[in-house]
């Protein structure tokens, strides 16, 4: 089974190199810089999981070698138009979509592009980031990739599809509920998010300043009540899961929204809010007031007095004091 992986970044280039390591059949849509770098160096990952150097295969756009029977789109929402012209020609009559975008505004524009019955549900679990030389550094032990088709069940395709998959060092599954791993993962993903990026620090220093603790779990709280609102109530598991995650003492782990924040870049704040504001979940959003949720999204886009926000400038203004307090 072809699989074209969109994007060799820290996602794809992730997920794609697992499976290029356990001998699939996988070729990198990458733009020619990235080509040109993984052609030097070899696709580079660093990992808990163990680390691995590969000869990747990419292609560059406009230069496709036919139809792929699975594409794996890895890229920032706010790249898709490009990546949904850039991948056209690789869609055949066989072809299957699977995205691990987050949000969930990318699904009707891939239909609208592609049909229906091609796109199917996806979601990864993992916590990496690109180094200085554009290696893969993979940063904590999670590495976990779900899909399924949207309407719930499985299918051949499906099946099909994680028996290509198998032997990856990563956690490949098919899932009968990916729309419920789809919102569980928008749950952590906005909390995540939203308290490293509105605290500038990572989970471990927001853990250790007053209030804290009570503020992400707050949070954590009403992101929850989101994905419940839409039809989606986290299972136990996950809620054990990801309380363990956020709540973990000395913890380096920080959302790459916040990542990019540091490094100047562009974000993808609009994804989060949009899928509070859009869909049925947006009853449990519309509960904190405007100004709050504008406070949130303005800190994560602003500079005080010309410099990035520091966790301590965050911890003095009132916005953290109401996520800490009392409901």
């Amino acid at each position: 089974m072809r699989t074209l992986v969109v994007g060799a970044g820290a996602v794809g280039g992730y997920f794609g190199g697992r499976l290029a390591e356990a001998g699939g059949d996988v070729a990198f849509l990458v733009r020619p810089s990235r080509a040109a770098q993984l052609a030097e160096t070899g696709l580079q990952i660093e990992s808990p999981h163990g680390n691995v150097v590969l000869e990747a295969k990419t292609l560059t756009p406009g230069a496709l070698d036919g139809s792929y029977d699975v594409i794996l789109v890895c890229v920032k929402s706010y790249t898709l138009d490009e990546a949904i012209c850039d991948i056209a020609p690789a869609v055949a009559g066989g072809t299957s979509v699977v995205p691990l975008l987050n949000g969930f505004g990318h699904i009707a524009r891939l239909q609208q592009a592609f049909g229906d019955d091609r796109v199917l549900g996806g979601m990864c679990l993992i916590t990496a980031t690109l180094g200085p030389a554009g290696e893969i550094r993979h940063l904590l032990e999670p590495h976990e990739l779900a899909f399924g088709e949207l309407c719930g069940g499985s299918s051949d395709r499906v099946e099909a599809i994680r028996s290509s998959w198998s032997g990856s060092k990563a956690k490949v599954r098919a899932s009968s509920e990916i729309m419920q791993d789809m919102w569980e993962k928008f749950a952590i993903l906005a909390t995540t998010a939203g308290s490293t990026c509105l605290m500038r620090g990572c989970f471990g220093d927001i853990l250790a300043s007053p209030g804290g603790r009570e503020g992400v779990l707050r949070l954590f709280s009403e992101c929850t009540a989101v994905a419940s609102a839409a039809g989606f109530p986290p299972r136990p598991a996950f809620l054990d899961f990801a309380t363990r995650l956020i709540t973990t003492e000395g913890s380096a782990l920080k959302a790459s929204m916040f990542r990019g924040i540091e490094r100047g870049g562009r974000t993808e704040g609009d994804t989060y809010l949009a899928t509070c504001s859009t869909r049925p979940a947006s009853t449990a959003w519309r509960r904190r007031p405007w100004s709050w949720r504008a406070a949130m999204w303005q800190l994560t886009r602003t500079r005080l007095d010309g410099r990035l926000c520091t966790l301590a400038d965050n911890l003095a203004g009132a916005g953290w004091a109401y996520l800490a307090g009392p409901s």
